[in-house]
């Protein structure tokens, strides 16, 4: 038997969460052929040894939507050993879309996801108008990860509904093209359907996405196409609350639902997590997504600051960045005058992309990707200084002002995190990839997952926390044949070392349509990624190869 690759010698994490166990892995074409020893030498090998074998890892939870258009790696997800994600979350899609109402997709997008309209008037070339036309565009781009897609809620009703998406509910003909536009998606391999109703999704003129505009009940219609054709997930973004009737609607419709969990205000992750039960004894089901980290911006002076936007700060921050620097360095009176615009300025209203008033304690500063870390109100509390002028010492003593700061928005107990973690109904899988990119880089929930709560708490063994990240996800979103190490599955695997893998610390760059910013991290430890069989990804180096296809349901 000719092996085209074979990994040698390491110790087999097969994903199921059984204990590890040392072998060979062949693989012929795109599956594995063979988990045992192998004498023959392959057409291709990895040297394991000293390194785990895992399967792939899954994240449920991106909106590569725009980037897949111009980024065939959808970085950084490939340096964090994803294989496979799930796009189109949140009710926000590319498709379907009118060849003469491109900009009311763009206009779904561009604020509520952080994604500009120059990048994707850059970046996406339009050639489809059905969701299934988009779905055979998707599979003929090239990539290097696998790609499964929801219908979003918000572009389905623009192709609907044109303008009036924004402002009104459906007329029973409008419902009528919309429920037969998503029993097409999915019919030709939608992943399933996608809403919001989260107070944080707006346009760009101030005004909710489309999906927000629609009642429940064209809610509860769409998310019955589902259930009607025995198929398909409903993801929806909260705005806090989960919504009268969700428990009601998974009951009734027997359609999977899930949602993020523990959302900034309204329902409790405690009272989720009871409602994932309460539904689970009823014959509905609900899958909790979680995040190994708690939700969090990226603040930097080359990126973005809580104060952009004050009267005294807008036009220093519209100055290129050396200038920036060469004045605080040398002009303490704007310094001082700056520092007081922070405390004392009135600060617009808090939406995703908007600056908020600083809350020291929830600022931390980044020295690595991994805690312990120190916030700002400590270090001003131990210093008796300014917490302001702290961040701009520290952010002056870096090159270039590259220093990053996190500012928490929904922080997290570690006990009460490690709780959501370890329900038997949640997936971790949280990262929003492809979104807010200038904001985040929570691409790396999954190697932080293996570096801090495996190695440095550990709070889970390998096995549990790779299970977590291969076979769970896996089986919430049907991949029925990845997730597992196991002779006729897809060959999506990595190969990396336990005692080093961690998430780097994110750095700005911008390689973006346009010349956009946006967030880039790396990782340590990865030998491997393999997708399809192929070598994607190679000590956190791209072979050249663009193994991923996309996933229909």
């Amino acid at each position: 038997m000719g092996y085209d690759l074979v990994i040698r010698g390491g110790d087999i994490v097969d994903g199921s969460g059984l204990p590890r166990y040392r072998t060979d892995v062949g693989v012929i074409g795109d599956r594995i052929a063979k988990v045992g020893r192998i004498a023959e030498r392959g057409a291709r090998e990895i040297d394991a040894e000293g390194h785990v074998v895992t399967p792939g890892f899954i994240d449920g939870h991106t909106h590569m939507d725009a980037q897949i258009n111009w980024d065939p790696l959808s970085s950084p997800a490939c340096y964090q050993g994803i294989t496979s994600v799930v796009m189109g979350n949140c009710g926000f899609t590319l498709a379907p879309s009118r060849a003469d109402a491109r900009g009311m997709v763009v206009k779904n997008l561009e604020r509520a996801e952080d994604i500009s309209a120059a990048a994707m008037a850059l970046g996406i070339t339009w050639g489809w108008e059905t969701f299934p036309e988009y779905l055979d565009y998707v599979d003929k781009l090239p990539k290097g990860l696998n790609h499964a897609v929801y219908v979003g809620h918000s572009a389905l009703r623009t192709w609907a509904m044109g303008e009036r998406a924004f402002e009104a509910e459906a007329n029973a003909d409008e419902l009528a093209a919309m429920c037969s536009e998503l029993k097409s998606g999915v019919d030709a391999g939608a992943i399933g359907f996608s809403s919001s109703r989260s107070f944080a999704h707006e346009t760009a003129d101030n005004h909710p996405v489309a999906s927000r505009v629609g009642s429940w009940d064209e809610v509860r219609a769409l998310v019955g196409v589902l259930g009607d054709m025995g198929k398909g997930m409903f993801e929806l973004a909260l705005g806090g609350q989960v919504p009268d009737g969700l428990e009601e609607l998974a009951i009734e419709t027997r359609v999977p639902v899930t949602f993020g969990v523990g959302a900034v205000g309204g329902t409790s992750w405690r009272e989720q997590l009871q409602m994932f039960d309460r539904v689970a004894g009823l014959g509905g089901r609900m899958i909790g997504q979680t995040h190994s980290r708690g939700l969090t911006i990226l603040l930097s002076f080359q990126s973005g600051l809580p104060f952009d936007k004050l009267p005294s700060w807008a036009p220093f921050r519209a100055l290129p960045l050396a200038e920036q620097e060469r004045r605080l360095r040398s002009e303490p009176e704007l310094r001082a005058a700056l520092v007081d615009a922070i405390h004392n300025e009135a600060y617009p209203r808090a939406l995703s992309a908007e600056p908020r008033r600083p809350k020291w304690d929830l600022i931390e500063v980044r020295n690595g990707a991994l805690p312990p870390y120190r916030n700002l109100g400590e270090l001003g509390r131990e210093q008796n200084r300014d917490p302001a002028e702290i961040m701009i010492d520290l952010a002056l003593a870096s090159e270039g002002l590259s220093q990053i700061f996190v500012q928490n928005i929904a922080p997290y107990p570690e006990e009460d995190l490690l709780a959501t973690l370890r329900h038997p109904r949640t997936v971790m899988t949280f990262s929003d990839s492809g979104a807010h990119v200038s904001q985040i880089s929570d691409c790396s929930i999954h190697t932080y997952l293996l570096a801090y709560w495996v190695r440095t708490r550990e709070q889970f063994t390998l096995e549990e926390a790779v299970r977590m990240i291969t076979l769970v996800p896996a089986a919430t979103w049907g991949f029925a044949d990845r997730g597992l190490i196991r002779e006729g599955l897809k060959a999506d695997l990595n190969v990396f070392d336990p005692a080093t893998i961690a998430p780097d610390t994110p750095r700005v760059v911008h390689d973006l349509p346009g010349g956009s910013r946006r967030y880039l991290q790396g990782a340590t430890g990865i030998r491997a990624t393999v997708v399809n069989g192929q070598t994607l990804m190679e000590n956190g180096a791209h072979t050249g190869a663009l193994p991923g296809r996309l996933l229909r349901h």
